[in-house]
């Protein structure tokens, strides 16, 4: 599918809106979840528009999911979370915000909360920090 012109996640990956990246290559992004469940929580999206799994071409799917993992390692070793949640959502019923098909990954401490999306904008300064955690554990 073509990109968005109107779609938040098309505009952050031409660059129009600014993101906290921690990784990115030719066929994803990786960018911090600016109203995060917890501490870490990312986003992977592919760079070609698609609304959702049930519309999104099988090449982008795998690059999303190859990238997912990476992240996902690189969070547990960055951050030793007790677990990390992998949640991708489909429709508004399923709690779908954003219709770019995207993957959250949610580091999780045992006892939290469980969520999809936080309550608050976090700290841009916190993001960083954390980003460059996850980028540099990515790196080694």
């Amino acid at each position: 599918m073509p990109e968005s012109t109107h779609c938040i996640f098309c505009k952050i990956i031409r660059g129009n809106i600014p993101a906290i990246k921690v990784h990115e290559d030719d066929h994803t992004l990786t960018f911090m979840d600016i109203q995060p469940a917890s501490p870490g929580h990312a986003l992977v999206i592919p760079k070609t528009h698609a609304a959702n799994l049930l519309e999104i071409a099988e090449a982008d799917l795998l690059a999303a999911t190859r990238t997912v993992q990476r992240v996902a390692r690189a969070a547990q070793k960055a951050l030793a979370p007790d677990g990390i949640r992998i949640v991708q959502t489909n429709g508004t019923a399923a709690g779908q915000t954003v219709f770019h098909y995207h993957v959250h990954i949610i580091p999780m401490q045992e006892g939290q909360r469980i969520g999809t999306h936080g309550r608050a904008l976090a700290n841009p300064e916190e993001l960083k920090a954390l980003a460059s955690q996850i980028r540099d554990a990515l790196e080694h």
